[in-house]
């Protein structure tokens, strides 16, 4: 491929873009030639999968560039300053950045850190999302944001003590009737969908199997996933055992997949679900063979990603660890459960949510409710409640929702 540079950008550059991305592309070209090839790569990245992105990435990727055109030379100038300094070496330029970013990105990254330039790189980073984030304006009629955990799946005895880093947060109810609890808290789910019908806006991930959710909520279980799991597991076993490729090419190769390579989606590109799923097994570290990883992963990229008005998520129990050659072979057909040791995964996960949630707009209003399935035990953050509290009353799981609402 010949030398490409941003400033050589034309509409015919972009003619393997999927539609819609093209169409970006094409209404911001401009402004995209104007920047630095370390920042323009990964813009593309986000814009070439443009036409299965949520709808909360596709506003952000739409506001970004509307922000960048927006600008005047001398202010993109200064915006893009830091990535201006950042050296890289002319065979970067060789690599087919705009059809392939994901895998110029791997190779950039590697670069920096190689050449100490990756702290250079994060500064200009947080300087341009800060200018950007400026920029923006918070919806104040937005929905308050609810979040449900369920931790503790299977563990009917034990000597852990859960919620320790979520207590300081809300309150911290011990006498609660569960009764029911699941089906009272997929009902709010429900609820809260068909009030507010947004596509993706309302989430239910499951470690396990799941159960039926209304058309409105976007659901998501591990078990559910189980024949993409085993077939992308044989394909990173053919990777590994071939003795003639790294931790680099595995990571390229996954990269590249598409859904249909392990069977999600029945269209050739997939849809966006079945995008997103495939990213939880290719961008995930442990996705694959843990389902307490898989279930706090999908969460915090369901939040990162669609950004979810509601999300509840069900932690099940997890394998037992294994050596991880045996993991990956995929032949623990009858794996051992670990309810025990997953409830301490599940607990440290629903802290981890917590904060993923936090990072969204409008964290000052939402709420957030984990629950020790199975047992009386519950904190519940939001606004409305205080910090730091211990209730020892009677209450219920549908009364700490109405001081949640």
């Amino acid at each position: 491929m010949m030398s490409t540079l941003p400033s050589d950008l034309k509409a015919e550059s972009f003619r393997a873009y999927p539609q819609e991305a093209r169409a970006v592309v094409l209404k911001y070209l401009d402004v995209l030639e104007q920047l630095p090839l370390v920042v323009l790569s990964l813009l593309l990245r986000e814009v070439i999968t443009y036409d299965w992105r949520f709808p909360a990435e596709r506003m952000e990727i739409n506001g970004q560039l509307a922000y960048l055109q927006s600008l005047s030379k001398v202010k993109l100038d200064h915006v893009m300053s830091g990535f201006s300094r950042i050296s890289i070496g002319h065979e970067f330029a060789q690599i087919d950045w705009i059809n392939t970013p994901t895998v110029f990105n791997e190779q950039l990254s590697a670069y920096l850190w190689s050449t100490h330039q990756m702290e250079e790189f994060h500064a200009a980073a947080d300087e341009y999302a800060a200018a950007w984030r400026a920029s923006q304006s918070i919806d104040s009629g937005m929905t308050k944001r609810l979040g449900i955990v369920l931790v503790g799946q299977g563990v009917s005895n034990t000597s852990y003590v859960p919620f320790r880093k979520l207590t300081p947060k809300g309150v911290h109810f011990t006498q609660v009737d569960a009764a029911d609890g699941l089906q009272v808290l997929l009902g709010a789910v429900d609820k809260r969908a068909s009030e507010q019908p947004i596509p993706y806006a309302h989430w239910y991930i499951d470690g396990g199997g799941g159960v039926p959710v209304s058309p409105g909520v976007t659901a998501v279980s591990y078990d559910a996933l189980s024949n993409a799991r085993a077939a992308l597991l044989v394909r990173m076993q053919r990777v590994i055992q071939s003795g003639s490729a790294g931790p680099e090419v595995l990571r390229t190769e996954l990269a590249m997949m598409k859904p249909h390579d392990i069977g999600l989606d029945g269209g050739k590109d997939g849809s966006v679900l079945g995008h997103f799923q495939l990213s939880l097994f290719t961008e995930g570290s442990g996705t694959q063979i843990f389902s307490t990883t898989f279930a706090q992963w999908a969460a915090r990229e369901a939040l990162r990603r669609a950004q979810p008005v509601t999300l509840l998520l069900r932690f099940a129990p997890r394998q037992r660890q294994d050596p991880m050659n045996e993991l990956l072979s995929n032949m623990h057909v009858q794996a051992a459960l670990d309810p025990e040791g997953s409830l301490v995964d599940a607990d440290m996960g629903a802290f981890y949510t917590w904060i993923n949630q936090q990072r969204l707009p409008g964290a000052d209003q939402s709420s957030f409710l984990v629950w020790f399935e199975g047992h009386n035990q519950v904190v519940a953050i939001g606004p409305s409640l205080p910090r730091g509290a211990l209730s020892t009353e009677p209450t219920t799981l549908a009364k700490i929702l109405t001081w949640l609402s």
